[in-house]
């Protein structure tokens, strides 16, 4: 991360083979043009760094988590032209996280909606805090959601929870988010930083080798059939048999103590 030049919204923290990266951009962190060219950047620069295992996310402040993509730069859209290559530019980032080699895990506090809520749908998991909020609400505002929403949303909650989000416009909890299947956990306000990055800490003790086929295996079963899904994991299956971690997984399981992953 030492290539990366001073950075105006984003810190960026790295230890024990996590990154932790906070967004502060007050007062309700808008994802501004600005906000996601940073955004690009540092993504770019964690998927080249050997020493980070996963990526944690957050947002400064206690209110809002992201409240949204920024609407006066909607509001300055002149053209379909215009309106498709901001839409393009956002989902060029958002995917550049869903395909990162590295474990990414938003950890969500406060109001999370529009722009925010596609943002951290791009995460491989998301952890809320028992007063986050989830919306997609850009259907008040006569457009609908251009990063990724309509498609990532009903993958994760269902074509009809997604519809049902989309055209109302309305805002659930973290529990109906959790039921969803929208977020993996609800935890305590408090408790959210310690919980996720204990999550990140359980991630980042395992193999990288059989940590990223293993993603790159259920990525790659996301909009295949069955048995082409099937055929990438027995894949990355194979190339995991042949790295020194399995060696010493399976040599630590049969002397009864914890492995020593070298991630090769």
């Amino acid at each position: 991360m030492n290539t990366l030049p001073e950075l105006r919204f984003l810190k960026v923290k790295v230890e024990e083979q996590i990154a932790l990266l906070t967004l502060d951009n007050p007062p309700v962190n808008i994802l501004t043009s600005a906000v996601l060219a940073e955004l690009d950047q540092v993504f770019g620069e964690l998927e080249k760094d050997e020493t980070v295992k996963v990526v944690v996310f957050t947002t400064a402040g206690t209110n809002a988590f992201i409240a949204g993509a920024d609407i006066k730069e909607i509001a300055g859209i002149a053209s379909p032209e215009q309106g498709l290559e901001l839409a393009l530019s956002g989902q060029k980032v958002l995917n550049k996280i869903e395909n990162s080699s590295k474990i990414t895990i938003a950890a969500i506090h406060g109001v999370c909606v529009g722009g925010g809520n596609e943002l951290v749908m791009a995460f491989h998991m998301r952890i809320a805090s028992e007063r986050a909020k989830f919306g997609q609400p850009e259907i008040n505002l006569g457009i609908i959601p251009g990063f990724g929403g309509t498609q990532r949303l009903a993958r994760l909650a269902g074509l009809a929870k997604a519809r049902e989000l989309v055209l109302t416009g309305d805002v659930i909890s973290a529990q109906e988010a959790l039921r969803i299947g929208l977020v993996n956990r609800v935890v305590p306000d408090g408790e959210l930083i310690k919980q996720t990055m204990g999550l990140a800490k359980k991630i980042a003790v395992k193999s990288r080798v059989a940590i990223g086929l293993a993603e790159k295996a259920m990525r790659a079963g996301i909009g295949s059939s069955l048995q082409d899904g099937l055929r990438a994991e027995a894949e990355a299956f194979s190339q995991t048999v042949k790295s020194e971690d399995m060696k010493e997984g399976v040599k630590a399981f049969l002397e009864k103590r914890q492995p020593k992953f070298l991630d090769k």
